[in-house]
């Protein structure tokens, strides 16, 4: 749980940054690539991220610049990354405006009652989560991944490194 609206704002900048760094490692050709039937096409998968922003935060009163939940997917990677980047924006300018104390403010989340400070450490965790689940999905279909919490092969190969077994 976050504590510090600062603490948020700042962790916010750092994960951001490094999925759009993952995002802009996807091509448009395997946006809609069926990989399996069980799971989601790369495409669905990126955009739920962008999607999610305005959707969880709108549950705990913010007005989030960015596509609805269920919205189309974009048939390519630069759409989703401009949307990513505009609502990730947006969420930290909104985010910004809350007190330290409004970060213990509770909402009705998905059934439950999350407070603020939780609610927005969820979101960084979601996206975290569903941010790994892309790069195994690229491995599958042969794109270079970013490492973001420790390096990739590819950055282990650039540093002149034997990749981590």
């Amino acid at each position: 749980m976050f504590r510090k609206v600062t603490d948020f704002v700042n962790e916010w900048k750092y994960e951001t940054e490094e999925t759009i760094k993952l995002l802009s490692m996807l091509t448009d050709e395997v946006l809609q690539k069926e990989i399996n039937g069980e799971v989601r096409k790369m495409g669905k998968l990126a955009w739920h991220i962008v999607e999610t922003n305005s959707e969880m935060l709108g549950k705990a009163g913010l007005s989030i610049k960015g596509p609805e939940m269920n919205s189309k997917v974009p048939v390519t990677v630069k759409e989703i990354i401009e949307s990513y980047t505009t609502s990730t924006a947006s969420v930290a300018a909104e985010v910004a405006k809350w007190s330290n104390e409004d970060l213990l403010i509770e909402d009705e989340m998905y059934g439950d009652k999350w407070n603020r400070g939780t609610t927005l450490q969820v979101l960084i965790k979601h996206q975290a989560h569903h941010r790994g689940q892309l790069t195994v999905l690229m491995r599958i279909v042969g794109l270079k991944v970013h490492g973001v919490y420790g390096p990739a092969k590819e950055q282990w190969a650039a540093w002149g490194m034997p990749a981590m077994e």
